[in-house]
């Protein structure tokens, strides 16, 4: 399958402060795909990469077949980009502002737009000033959408948003993006909302990767184990490649693994940690994020 964007062993620094060192991923074309991970942890650095706004001290990243940081014109116009803040010229209406946008774009498709704004129930004389925040969102993605854009990068769109109209977002997006054959890659804060969307994901550690897989395949093997135990609170729970991540409470642990129970079981053992009644509890992604990545 076609590759829309990789990344070649990217490092970077921040003067000697290190963000992340040979991240390494692909972006197949058509695919969802997610970078996942805690503030601080690169995400918008390897956004700033792939718009070739930054250089990275080693490694390179290309996107649509070209060196990221020297993309042409052509390439340029292929990519739609979405950031914190959604929209400029406020004083414009729904009209205006898109008149004004498709005298950039030769491929310009203004139904997506309309059609949008039409489900939103937003006035065409409507002045953008003038919108909520979640409204002035879907001006954004419509305008991002009329441009028929080959790949979306969508940089915490959820900022200010509410619930339903994350939804909204979502949803609409994901129906236009699997219709048209679209390319998207995503950054979020709010990782409940994307369980249903993505099709692979980072996460993204403090200068390490610690997931890179189809979000289906992390969903199904990687797990949370509950158990009781008597050991002292000093036990030395140690991480390991069995014991990915943990809580020590006074009588009672948690584990996250890959692995199956009967492991987790051997190494909490070896441990000191006395378990019983060790059993596996469901998780959501908002969980499973939390156990790979951790609390603090």
């Amino acid at each position: 399958m076609e590759t829309v964007v990789e990344a070649i062993d990217l490092t970077h620094y921040y003067g000697k402060k290190l963000v992340y060192e040979n991240l390494n991923f692909k972006i197949k074309k058509g695919s969802i795909f997610g970078l996942l991970g805690k503030n601080g942890t690169g995400k918008t650095t390897t956004i700033n990469i792939l718009n070739g706004y930054l250089r990275p001290k080693s490694g390179r990243c290309l996107m649509l077949g070209e060196d990221s940081y020297n993309l042409s014109p052509d390439t340029k116009s292929r990519v739609g980009f979405l950031i914190e803040g959604h929209i400029q010229y406020q004083f414009m209406n729904v009209v205006q502002i898109e008149k004004f946008y498709r005298r950039f774009y030769p491929r310009w498709k203004r139904a997506p737009y309309f059609e949008l704004m039409s489900k939103m129930a937003i006035s065409e004389s409507q002045q953008i000033s003038k919108m909520s925040c979640g409204q002035r969102s879907q001006v954004a993605l419509g305008l991002i959408l009329a441009q028929d854009p080959d790949l979306l990068i969508l940089d915490d769109y959820s900022m200010g948003l509410d619930a339903g109209y994350r939804r909204l977002f979502l949803d609409y997006l994901d129906e236009y993006a699997r219709s048209e054959g679209k390319t998207i890659f995503v950054t979020s804060h709010i990782i409940q909302d994307l369980e249903d969307f993505l099709d692979d994901c980072v996460i993204m550690g403090y200068n390490e990767v610690l997931v890179d897989m189809p979000l289906k395949e992390f969903r199904e093997t990687f797990k949370r184990y509950d158990f009781e135990h008597d050991a002292s609170p000093e036990t030395p729970l140690k991480k390991s490649d069995v014991l990915l991540n943990y809580e020590w409470l006074k009588t009672r642990g948690v584990v996250y693994s890959f692995a199956e129970r009967a492991a987790v079981e051997k190494a909490l053992a070896e441990s000191g940690a006395k378990p019983r009644n060790v059993r596996e509890v469901p998780m959501s992604l908002e969980d499973a994020f939390i156990g790979v990545t951790g609390k603090y």
